[in-house]
């Protein structure tokens, strides 16, 4: 049996690497996205907030982000209720700091914030970008 290198697989970005289970983790969630998801993706894809390209469910590290614009580096993460919990709100913050670590910037909403304000969602989004640097 080959011996591996390490257990990392580089990607396009040279200051994060990302873990192989990540991307079959990734590929999972997106086939079970949560109707926020689904209904903020059909916001996000195919470059409709132009000229800004975003990923769904991108592997970063040993995380996956629910929605990320390289290019801003900006991360996008929706919150059901169990992230209420005091334990998830713990994670999310160690969570939110390793990302910022890697330079990314961290923005979360409520699912329900989706569902019921789309405009106003995709309106903080577009303000996000436009103070993210490249």
């Amino acid at each position: 049996m080959p011996r591996l290198k390490d257990s990392f697989t580089k990607t396009k970005d040279p200051n994060v690497r990302a873990v192989p289970l990540s991307f079959h983790r990734a590929r999972n969630l997106r086939r079970r996205q949560t109707d926020a998801e689904a209904r903020l993706w059909q916001q996000l894809r195919a470059r409709r907030l132009e000229p800004y390209k975003f990923r769904r469910q991108f592997p970063i590290g040993s995380f996956i982000a629910d929605f990320c614009c390289k290019e801003r580096r900006l991360v996008i993460e929706l919150d059901g209720g169990q992230h209420a919990e005091p334990e998830e709100i713990a994670k999310d913050r160690r969570r939110t700091l390793a990302l910022e670590a890697w330079g990314y910037r961290v923005i979360r909403f409520w699912d329900n914030e989706v569902l019921q304000n789309m405009e106003g969602v995709v309106e903080a989004i577009l303000e996000a970008l436009r103070e993210t640097s490249p």
